[in-house]
């Protein structure tokens, strides 16, 4: 049963690849999901743009805001490992800048670096003048640890200083969808989803919490307001054969766990 659990947690951990973190590159084959700055962008448009960021880095690599461009372009197509090098020769660039840092710790999270990325990310707070992002992002990184209560206070904290910011209501309800909690997960990504600021990335999240349920009309409904309806019905069609998979799973695991399964296999 414990292979079983380990292989449930691990697609749910590739389908909640949120973009706070931008996603462990092991889960790139998984449901396409879209991004508030390239939202709508197709895999050649983002190719081509990730192409265009890099010819403006190289000429100038110094500039902050190409450099952090480049690397969350890069991090869009699942180049980790470039992105967060660009990362590195950023923040020793510019040390003592919080979004720079925030950004390596992003970085660091995606390449499943979560130690070093916490120290980052926590460098760049200020107790004084905390930034929710920052809360948010911690959060973030503190679930893909597997610590979701304390995941979840520091949601609940960054939701004290900004209250309706949608994308805060998003990550607490995929901190619930790590563990399995998909009820709980729907009322926080529904909520989120019908928030003002809420943007792409949310509601594709709400969308899959959805389907994940087995309601896949539903999903497909809400998905189609963000995506082509080729790529809807594909990231449907792609959660149907992962659940159907990890039914599979269980019931090899009740074989497994049955004392007459190898009697009455016999017979």
């Amino acid at each position: 049963m414990a292979i079983v659990q380990n292989s449930v947690r691990t697609f749910l951990i590739c389908v909640t690849a949120f973009a706070v973190l931008a996603g462990a590159s092991g889960c790139a084959s998984g449901p396409r999901q879209a991004s508030k700055s390239m939202a709508s962008m197709t895999q050649a448009q983002l190719d081509n743009t990730a192409q265009a960021i890099g010819l403006s880095y190289a000429r100038n690599p110094k500039d902050r805001e190409t450099a952090l461009r480049f690397a969350e372009a890069l991090r869009m197509e699942g180049r980790n490992e470039q992105s967060l090098a660009v990362m590195r020769k950023t923040v020793i660039l510019h040390p003592n800048d919080r979004g720079v840092q925030a950004a390596y710790g992003k970085a660091l999270a995606a390449n499943g670096q979560f130690d070093q990325a916490l120290q980052a990310i926590r460098r760049s707070q200020t107790p004084e003048y905390p930034d929710w992002k920052l809360i948010s992002a911690e959060a973030a990184i503190v679930d893909q640890l597997g610590q979701h209560d304390e995941a979840r206070r520091l949601y609940k904290k960054a939701l004290t200083l900004a209250p309706n910011e949608a994308s805060i209501h998003s990550n607490l309800g995929m901190s619930h969808v790590l563990s399995g909690d998909l009820r709980t997960a729907e009322y926080y990504l529904q909520k989120a989803a019908s928030l003002p600021g809420a943007d792409s990335r949310v509601r594709q999240n709400y969308a899959l919490v959805v389907g994940l349920q087995g309601r896949f009309d539903e999903a497909n409904a809400i998905a189609r307001r963000e995506l082509s309806p080729a790529d809807a019905e594909a990231n449907v069609a792609y959660l149907q054969s992962m659940l159907k998979q990890q039914n599979s799973w269980s019931e090899l695991a009740a074989e497994d766990t049955d004392p007459n399964h190898d009697a009455n296999a016999t017979n």
